[in-house]
Formats: structure tokens, C-alpha cells, sequence
């Protein structure tokens, strides 16, 4: 493991530690040159690489980058927290792993992505609906909005999700 500060590929680790029910381990470690500390996660790599049928048909592996990347520019500047980002994503892919062997569609994965964003921020659910649903007019956009506000999220349980 290279150190992020000086480069050096020595390291010790100091503690690990099992997180998210066991599938990725947390090591918290040391520079053998600069001792300076870092963390390192180790996430087991799916074995059957699942593959994501995009809307024009083609077939790519999944990534649960993209998934944040299309989370994070939804959510731009508003105040919500990285961590429950991440646990959205970890959420979805946990979701799409478990009911999917080898192929699932995109559709599948951006429902799934919707569904948790409008629990957590409406502002940042109507910019990913946006783009996701492909909303082309003012028209579909009050639709969405109006479809919103009959559902009113439980403020509740928005705050226990930070």
C-alpha cells in the first residue's frame, strides 16, 4: 500500500475493523517513513460481474461510481452529508445484487436511486427525476411535482436518515 503523503509503499496497520456487515474491511494505517495515518477499505469484488443494459440496449459492468457520480450532481450544493450518500449507493447495490444474477436494467437501478433520494431531499429527487425521466417540459415537471406534494415524505424519518 503506497502512502497517499510521501509515497512510500511500507505501511502498518494499526487497527481493522468489519464494517457494513462484513463485506468491506477498514484498515486504519501507518507510514513506516513519514508516520503519517491513513485509511484504506478493502471491498470484495463481486465474483459474476453483473451487467447494467442501458437504454440503447448496450451492456456495461455495474459500477456503483456512476451511481454515486449521478447522486452527487443531483444533490449539488445542498446540505446533505456524503455519508448518507454513500449509504444510499450501498443501499442500491446491495438491492440490485441480491435480486440480480448476471443483467439488470437501468431502469431497475434509477427507480431504486429515485425512490431512496425522494426519503432523503426533494429538491435533489426532482433534479435526478429530471434527467432520469428525461422531463422535457415545464408540463412534466409540474406533473412530477404534483405527484410529489400527494406524497408528502414523513419529515420524521428524513431526520433520522442524517
Amino acid at each position: 500500500m503506497n502512502c497517499p503523503y510521501c509515497g512510500h509503499i511500507d505501511s502498518k496497520v494499526i487497527d481493522s475493523r468489519s464494517s457494513d456487515s462484513g463485506r468491506v474491511i477498514r484498515r486504519r494505517r501507518e507510514c513506516l517513513k513519514c508516520n503519517k495515518r491513513f485509511t484504506t477499505y478493502e471491498r470484495v469484488e463481486q465474483s459474476a460481474r453483473l451487467m447494467v443494459i442501458k437504454r440503447d440496449g448496450s451492456r456495461v459492468p455495474f459500477s456503483r461510481d456512476n451511481i454515486l457520480r449521478g447522486i452527487q450532481v443531483a444533490c449539488g450544493k445542498r446540505n446533505i452529508p456524503e455519508e448518507v450518500k454513500e449509504r444510499l449507493v450501498d443501499e442500491v447495490e446491495e438491492a440490485v445484487h441480491r435480486e440480480y444474477e448476471r443483467e439488470v436494467d437501468s431502469r431497475a437501478i434509477g427507480e431504486r436511486v429515485m425512490s431512496k433520494l425522494r426519503e432523503i431531499d426533494e429538491v435533489s429527487y426532482i433534479r435526478f427525476a429530471s434527467e432520469y425521466l428525461k422531463i422535457g417540459s415545464a408540463g412534466e415537471l409540474e406533473a412530477e411535482l404534483a405527484a410529489l406534494r400527494l406524497h408528502p415524505r414523513d419529515v420524521k424519518q428524513q431526520q433520522q436518515l442524517f
